[in-house]
């Protein structure tokens, strides 16, 4: 269905352009998850810290954003800390 009101048309382009940079962050935060759980496994302690950190920026920024709920980004970020802290302790 096509809009017909020229303030419609702006919605559908402005909500392609949102969809578009929201996909882009939700796949860098998968990544950067991803990255972080691989190096844990290796037992690099230092490159997953680092990992960690890189993690929790990527998760901040998303919020600031609006791209995901604040709550969903500080579970996910003390997950990888707890994760972060048991591999040094082990």
């Amino acid at each position: 269905m096509v809009p017909t009101h020229d303030s419609a048309k702006k919605r559908v382009r402005q909500n392609a352009k949102r969809r578009l940079r929201n996909k882009d962050i939700r796949t860098r935060l998968t990544n950067c998850a991803r990255s972080f759980e691989k190096t844990l496994a290796e037992g690099d302690i230092d490159a997953a810290s680092t990992a960690a950190a890189k993690v929790e920026s990527v998760y901040n920024r998303a919020v600031s954003k609006g791209v995901i709920p604040k709550a969903r980004a500080a579970r996910k970020i003390s997950r990888v800390n707890q994760r972060l802290n048991a591999a040094k302790n082990a």
